[in-house]
C-alpha cells in the first residue's frame, strides 16, 4: 500500500470544458493558492479514443505538462463511467437496463453494466493504453478507477447481468437443492428445477420479490462492481506499481471494505455536507451539515486515513435537481477541516470553475462562470495557506474513539426490502450518533464481517449494534467473547432472529444472543399510525429528577429476563404490556449486554450515555453543544491533535482549563476563549 507522506490540497479540473488559452493561468492560480494536486480525465473517453481503436493523448499531454511546469501533481481517472457514443451505438449490450428490461440510453453517464464481456474488454484496453502512456510521467502520481461506482443507479438488469447472476449462484450453491433451500423457494411454489429458470429479481405483482433472492442480488451486484474495478486495478498495478490506485464515492450495493482491502491503496470520498436529506432533517435538534461527520466515520472505517476527491465548495445541483444551498462564509473551510478531523490526508475541491454547459451548470465550484474573484476563492486561498504550513504535521495520524456504532452489509441490504427492521436502523443510528456528538464523544463506525477479529472489537469500551436482524451464530460467538472479556454492547429490537440467508431461526428471540442478553422476547408489536405509543419509565427515574416522558415509538418488544444476572432498567407504561420490561442489562463474564425492546430515540440515548458513564475523553475543555470534538493521534509518538469545529452561525465560548498550543493561529490558549462562527481550532497535545 502506497502511503501519503505529505498533505495534499487540490481541485478537480476539466480542461476539455475550457479554452486552451485559460489553462496556464488556471494552474498558475492553483499553485499560488497552495494547491498541489489536480484530478482530471474521468469523463474523457471520447478524447482518448475518439473512434474505436484510435487513441489520442496529445490533448491531455499538453494539460499535464503545464501542471508539471507549476509543480502540480495529477491523479487521472479511468474514463469508464462515460462510454462514448460510438461504443454504445455499436455494442448496445453494454447498456444497463431497468428491472422491466428496458435499456438505458446514451445521453447521461453510468449507463453501462459491469458484466458485459465486450465492455470489460474495451474498458481494459483504454485503461492499458492510458497507463502505458502516463506511467512514467513525473506529474502523474495516482489513478482513480471509474467514477462513483453505483452512483445514479445501484441495480443492474441487463441480459449480461442475468446470465452472470446465474453463474454466480451456481458457483455459490453448487446444486439447485442448495439454492432452493437458501432461498426458501418451497414457499409459494417458487422451486427451481433448471438453472435457466434463475434470474435476478424481476417485477412481481406486488413488487415484493423473494427476500432471500433479493439479498443475494445485492451480494452479486457488489461482487460484480468489485470484479469490474479489479480488472482495471490489475492493469494499473502491473504497469505502474509506483502510482497509487483508488476509487471515489461510497454508494449502495458495494462492499467498500472488501473492495478497498482487495484492490485499493485507500478509499476516496466525495463530501457534500449540504446535500439532500442532511439539510432537510426535521428531527428535534437536527445535526444538519454536522451529520456528515457520520458519513466520514463510515469512510474512516474503510481506510483509517483517506482522500476526499470532491469536497463541496459551492451550492446548487443539476438542472433537474435543486439539491443544496451555497456554503455560508466560513463553511467551506469548516467542512474542509471536518474531513481532515475524521481522517482525510488528501482533499480536492469540486470543482475549479462552475461548468457553463451540461447537466451540472448549477453545481458550483470555487470560481464562478465569470472567473472573477469571489468569497469562495478568498476562502480557498486562506485554507491553502493554513494547510501548507500545518498539513504535513497531521498526515498519518489516526482518529481516536472509545465507542463505535456497528453496522454490516447483510443487514443494510436486507433492510432495503424488509421494512420490519430496515427503517429502524436509520432512526436508531441517527439517535446514537446525535447523542455522541452533542455529548462531545468521538465515535467510530465499525462494519463487522466474517473476518473481523476479537482484537478489532476490544479496541472499544462500548459497541452499539442497534438492530442486527441477520446474526450468524459465528458472529454471535464473537460478540459474546467481546463482552466476556469486559466489553459493553447495546442492542435494539429485531435483533438476532435471522440466519445468513435471511431466514428466521426456529429459536426464541433474540436467537443466538439470547444467553448473552439473558432474555427471551415474550411478544412484539408494531405501533400503528393511529395508535398512541407507550412511554418508557426508567427505574429510579423520579429519584434522579427525570420527569420527561420517553416515547417508545415504531415497534416494541416485551422482554422476559430469565438470567439471574439480568437487571430491568426500564419498563413500558401505557399499553397492554404496561409494567413489562423494556430495557434490560445482563452481566456476562466481565462485561455487560444491554437490550432495548424498541427503536432508539434521542431522549433514550441521552439517558443511556449518562447511565453507561460515557464521557468526553477531553475533560479539561468545557464545550457548548454546537462544537464537535475530534481527536487524531500519531501512533508512533503519541502526539495528539484535538479538532474543535463550530457548526453554529454564531460565535461560541469554550473554556480550556490548561494552556495549550493552537496550531492554525500558532498561539497559546487557556481560560475562556471565543471561536468564531463556523470556526476551527486544532489543539496540539503531546
Amino acid at each position: 500500500m502506497l502511503q501519503n507522506k505529505e498533505f495534499q490540497l487540490g481541485v478537480c479540473y476539466y480542461p476539455e470544458h475550457w479554452p486552451e488559452n485559460m489553462w496556464e493561468n488556471d494552474f498558475k492560480r492553483m499553485k499560488e493558492m497552495g494547491f498541489s494536486i489536480v484530478r482530471m480525465a474521468e469523463f474523457a473517453w471520447s478524447i482518448f479514443e475518439p473512434n474505436e481503436g484510435e487513441f489520442s493523448f496529445e490533448f491531455f499531454d499538453r494539460v499535464i505538462d503545464i501542471c508539471n511546469k507549476y509543480g502540480l501533481k495529477v491523479v487521472l481517472g479511468t474514463p469508464t463511467a462515460t462510454p462514448p457514443a460510438w461504443l454504445t451505438h455499436k455494442y448496445p449490450e453494454v447498456l444497463n437496463a431497468s428491472q422491466e428490461g428496458i435499456n438505458y440510453q446514451h445521453g447521461q453517464r453510468r449507463h453501462y453494466n459491469y458484466n458485459s464481456s465486450i465492455y470489460k474488454d474495451l474498458s481494459a484496453r483504454i485503461v492499458k493504453e492510458m497507463v502505458t502512456h502516463y506511467k512514467d510521467h513525473p506529474a502523474v502520481v495516482g489513478w482513480q478507477i471509474d467514477n462513483e461506482l453505483n452512483c445514479e443507479t445501484d441495480v443492474f438488469y441487463s441480459e449480461a447481468d442475468h446470465r452472470s447472476f446465474r453463474t454466480w449462484v451456481k458457483e455459490k450453491y453448487q446444486t439447485l437443492k442448495e439454492l432452493n433451500n437458501a432461498w426458501g423457494t418451497v414457499f409459494w411454489s417458487q422451486t427451481y428445477t433448471d438453472w435457466e429458470q434463475v434470474f435476478l429479481p424481476r417485477k412481481t405483482v406486488s413488487d415484493s420479490p423473494n427476500p432471500h433472492q433479493a439479498l443475494d442480488e445485492k451480494r452479486f451486484i457488489s461482487d460484480s462492481a468489485i470484479s469490474f474495478a479489479g480488472v482495471q486495478q490489475k492493469i494499473i498495478k502491473e504497469l505502474a506499481p509506483h502510482q497509487w490506485v483508488t476509487t471515489n464515492g461510497i454508494f449502495g450495493h458495494i462492499d467498500n471494505h472488501q473492495m478497498t482491502s482487495n484492490l485499493l491503496d485507500f478509499i476516496a470520498y466525495d463530501s457534500y455536507p449540504n446535500f439532500g436529506n442532511v439539510i432537510t432533517d426535521d428531527t428535534p435538534n437536527p445535526l444538519l451539515d454536522r451529520r456528515w461527520s457520520w458519513n466520514l466515520s463510515v469512510v474512516r472505517s474503510i481506510s483509517p486515513t483517506f482522500a476526499v476527491f470532491e469536497q463541496q465548495s459551492g451550492g446548487g445541483g443539476w438542472v433537474n435537481r435543486l439539491l443544496q444551498p451555497a456554503p455560508k462564509p466560513g463553511q467551506m473551510r469548516l467542512w474542509t477541516y471536518q474531513s481532515i478531523a475524521h481522517g482525510a490526508d488528501r482533499i480536492l475541491y469540486f470543482r475549479w470553475r462552475t461548468a457553463t454547459m451540461g447537466t451540472e451548470i448549477y453545481w458550483h465550484g470555487i470560481n464562478d462562470y465569470h472567473n472573477q474573484p469571489n468569497r469562495r476563492v478568498k476562502e480557498a486561498e486562506q485554507i491553502g495557506k493554513e494547510l501548507k504550513r500545518i498539513g504535513d504535521r497531521l498526515v498519518c495520524s489516526k482518529y481516536r474513539a472509545e465507542v463505535a456504532i456497528v453496522k454490516d452489509y447483510d443487514n443494510e441490504w436486507d433492510g432495503e426490502l424488509d421494512k420490519w427492521h430496515g427503517s429502524f436502523e436509520k432512526k436508531s443510528l441517527q439517535a446514537w450518533f446525535k447523542a455522541f456528538q452533542y455529548s462531545h464523544i468521538p465515535a467510530d463506525a465499525l462494519y463487522i464481517h466474517n473476518t473481523t477479529s476479537l482484537d478489532e472489537l476490544l479496541k472499544y469500551k462500548i459497541l452499539v449494534y442497534p438492530h442486527p436482524t441477520i446474526l450468524p451464530e459465528t458472529r454471535a460467538e464473537l460478540l459474546k467473547e467481546y463482552v466476556r472479556q469486559g466489553g459493553k454492547i447495546i442492542f435494539g429490537c429485531r435483533s438476532g432472529y435471522k440466519n445468513i440467508n435471511g431466514q428466521c431461526y426456529m429459536l426464541p428471540f433474540p436467537g443466538p444472543i439470547g444467553d448473552l442478553c439473558g432474555i427471551t422476547i415474550e411478544d412484539y408489536t408494531l405501533i400503528g399510525p393511529k395508535e398512541e405509543a407507550p412511554v418508557i419509565e426508567l427505574e429510579n427515574q423520579k429519584a434522579n429528577g427525570l420527569n420527561d416522558e420517553i416515547k417508545a415509538n415504531d415497534f416494541n418488544e416485551i422482554i422476559n429476563p430469565y438470567s439471574s444476572d439480568a437487571e430491568v432498567l426500564a419498563r413500558f407504561k401505557g399499553s397492554f404490556y404496561s409494567g413489562k420490561p423494556a430495557l434490560v442489562k445482563n452481566t456476562y463474564g466481565q462485561g455487560e449486554a444491554y437490550y432495548f425492546g424498541g427503536v432508539f430515540n434521542e431522549e433514550l440515548t441521552n439517558q443511556l450515555v449518562d447511565r453507561l458513564e460515557i464521557h468526553s475523553p477531553v475533560d479539561w475543555i468545557k464545550l457548548p453543544k454546537a462544537i464537535e470534538i475530534s481527536i487524531r493521534e500519531h501512533p508512533e509518538n503519541g502526539e495528539k491533535f484535538i479538532f474543535l469545529l463550530n457548526f453554529s452561525n454564531e460565535k461560541q465560548t469554550i473554556e480550556i482549563r490548561k494552556t495549550v498550543h493552537e496550531l492554525i493561529t500558532n498561539s497559546e490558549l487557556s481560560g475562556e476563549v471565543s471561536i468564531s462562527s463556523y470556526g476551527v481550532f486544532i489543539l496540539k497535545v503531546s
